[in-house]
């Protein structure tokens, strides 16, 4: 915090950069001496005991790794210049108040803050303010930085009637800047329809349709660090997860945390979350569907509940020389009121034994006996009375429950009667039943009806917040798997339908939070975006009346005229005019550009171009690997694209990635995918006609 002077105007006046650059020098110096203060702690004479002491140190580490200076991330991106005083100290000068506005917070040795957290109320208006509405602020200041070093700076006079409404070329170029190395910092991007979204109440659910480009996945993570900063405590005991398509893509995004003030945030996929049995196995599109279809929910909750058997035979508990007898009447009774109570079915496998023995003990109350809880508890666990609940209502293996529903036609026709039809019935069971569960070909969508059946035996625990990246690809059955991870929480689902490339992809977000179990939650649409060219989304959405019709088309705050190159190859032998010929000449060319390259192509295409590549002396990586100064280019298949972003993308065959889906409009979408993955410019490729859609 620092309140301007004439001193300090005069300074500014005369060597703003110096003056800037001198802060930030102080403020890497507070922290360190701040970081210094922790490591220099003795816990010796504060821990009482051996658990104390490790949890006193656990937290003194944390907060040693909090305290690191990131080199190549900004310490401060921003400033605030404010019209009047916010802090009591300040009030009584009359004057206003500065705030230097970075990705944690930092204070001298006196105690008065240098940098402020870009998460704090006083933050705010560096994303919100505008000239129709200042929010107090005389003047925004960004900076630029180039490795790690600031090197420029550029004002807006929010306050200022006369000062024309100009687009920021600092963010334009951190927008722009080359993808070199992964994700990069990201807090100092944040728009202003974004930020509302990020510091939206935590007790609300919240989904955001995304286009590329938009920043949905920024957006995200952004939420995640805000709520944990706002609610630390609350969702440090409730927990926070981030869950993501596949681990590539965790990896790609798990840099950015710590660079928005947090480094200890749970990530997972869906697969990892239902890990109860190894996947060996894979369905096809029609099994798939199926078994994540929402209806299994129900063919799973009669499965489950198939063993429970009304009793016809009396319960005799023999006590000493004394017989108890609960005539069946009553055992059905406490049974059919289990039923009826739709608790879990493992709770009340729990407490039938409990029920039958209080019956017991009224009985025995009735003969003049004073019995207590510990005989009650005896009775509980007498023979009888569990020869009883086992034969009324036996325990439940989850995995074994799934591996006879799918291996025994008989049982999943009780359990599917009325929900499924017969051919759907035959499609899910396995063609050679496997002997044991231990042995079956688990595929991806067993592990989720697995996980569902578990839920139906014992209550799956809730965090306080879920984070849910690339939801539109996600089934019903996956669905709920994520929403019994948030029944007592909220969570933030980020996706976008047209890039839905999966069989059971997403219809529509209400359907989708149905499912979820968020009917209701504030659905947000992004259509600004701030990464992919406007010339190149306006091509790719030509496809979305095919692959979405309900969306708007995306539009782009980034004008580059030529970014998109389409490029007919005549179809002939391999040779300078054949198209692998074309696409390494392509690559070359976007090699002499700086920053990342992707090369998409349709999966079956790949080997083909590995081999091109290779023996062209090309290097290339593989997706989700860090790109270097030695390899820049990246062999992506189409179906890896998803999440990734390149600066120059070349794009092959078109056609090939369309006819390489299950569908033509799932194809579709997956070239959708593919031609927006491009930060500053796309080639597209094609010795065959394009989709006519493109037309």
């Amino acid at each position: 915090m620092h309140s301007p002077t004439p001193t300090d105007t005069l300074a500014a006046d005369t060597d703003p950069l110096g003056r800037e650059r001198s802060h930030l020098a102080a403020s890497r110096a507070a922290l360190k001496a701040m970081r210094e203060d922790v490591e220099a702690l003795d816990l010796r004479d504060v821990a009482g005991t051996w658990v104390s002491a490790q949890v006193l140190q656990r937290q003194v580490d944390e907060r040693i790794k909090a305290l690191a200076d990131l080199a190549h991330t900004p310490l401060f991106f921003g400033r605030l210049d404010y019209l009047h005083a916010i802090s009591t100290s300040e009030s009584e000068g009359g004057g206003g108040e500065r705030f230097y506005i970075g990705r944690r917070h930092v204070h001298d040795a006196g105690g008065d803050p240098m940098v402020i957290d870009w998460r704090a109320p006083v933050s705010q208006p560096f994303y919100r303010a505008s000239r129709t509405e200042p929010m107090d602020v005389a003047k925004r200041r960004r900076f630029g930085y180039t490795g790690g070093e600031l090197t420029a700076y550029e004002d807006e006079n929010l306050s200022d009637p006369d000062e024309a409404d100009t687009r920021s070329a600092l963010l334009a170029a951190e927008i722009e800047k080359p993808r070199v190395g992964p994700m990069r910092d990201i807090v100092a991007t944040i728009q202003p329809e974004q930020d509302e979204i990020v510091r939206a109440d935590v007790t609300g659910t919240i989904c955001v349709q995304g286009a590329p480009g938009t920043g949905k996945t920024a957006v995200g993570l952004h939420r995640v660090a805000y709520l944990l900063y706002a609610h630390r405590e609350r969702l440090a005991r409730t927990g926070t997860l981030v869950v993501g398509p596949n681990r590539s893509f965790l990896q790609y995004i798990e840099q950015v945390l710590p660079a928005l003030g947090e480094l200890d945030v749970a990530q997972a996929t869906v697969q990892e979350l239902v890990g109860h049995v190894e996947v060996r196995g894979t369905d096809g599109a029609g099994t798939a569907r199926i078994k994540g279809d929402a209806r299994m929910a129900r063919v799973l909750r009669n499965a489950v509940r198939a063993g429970i058997t009304l009793p016809t035979e009396p319960c005799v508990v023999v006590r000493g020389s004394r017989r108890w007898r609960v005539p069946a009447y009553e055992l059905e009774e406490i049974v059919r009121e289990l039923m009826d109570r739709e608790i879990r079915y493992g709770a009340a496998l729990e407490a039938l034994p409990q029920r039958i023995a209080h019956a017991v003990l009224v009985k025995m109350e009735q003969g003049g006996e004073a019995p207590d809880d510990r005989v009650q508890d005896a009775v509980a666990r007498n023979a009888a009375v569990k020869a009883t609940v086992k034969a009324c209502w036996p325990a439940v293996d989850p995995v074994k429950l799934v591996h006879r529903l799918l291996s025994d036609a008989d049982f999943l026709a009780g359990a599917a009667d009325g929900v499924l039809d017969a051919d759907e019935q035959a499609a899910l069971l396995w063609a050679k039943p496997p002997r044991s569960a231990r042995t079956a070909p688990w595929s991806a969508a067993d592990a989720v009806l697995i996980d569902e059946a578990a839920d139906l035996v014992h209550r799956t625990p809730s965090l306080g917040h879920v984070v849910v990246d690339e939801a539109q690809d996600l089934s019903p059955m996956q669905y709920r798997a994520v929403g019994r991870r948030c029944t007592t929480g909220s969570a933030t689902v980020l996706g976008d339908l047209a890039q839905g490339t999966t069989p059971w992809a997403t219809g529509s977000w209400p359907e989708a939070l149905h499912h979820l179990g968020k009917d209701g939650a504030h659905v947000e649409e992004l259509t600004q975006g701030f990464r992919v060219p406007g010339e190149v989304i306006a091509y790719a959405s030509r496809l979305l009346p095919a692959i979405a019709p309900g969306l708007a088309p995306a539009t782009s705050v980034r004008d580059l005229p030529g970014s998109l190159v389409l490029r007919h190859v005549p179809e002939g032998p391999e040779g300078p005019d054949g198209l692998d010929a074309a696409v390494l000449a392509a690559c070359r060319a976007a090699l002499g550009h700086e920053g990342s390259v992707g090369l998409i192509a349709a999966d079956g295409r790949v080997p083909a171009l590995t081999a091109a590549l290779t023996a062209a002396g090309l290097p290339f990586l593989d997706p989700g690997t860090e790109t270097t100064a030695e390899a820049r280019l990246t062999l992506v298949p189409a179906s890896l694209a998803k999440g990734l972003e390149y600066d120059h993308v070349v794009l092959d065959e078109p056609a090939a990635i369309v006819a390489g889906e299950p569908d033509h409009r799932t194809g579709l979408r997956r070239l959708y995918v593919s031609l927006t993955r491009a930060v500053s410019g796309l080639t597209v490729l094609h010795a065959q006609p394009l989709p006519a859609e493109l037309a």
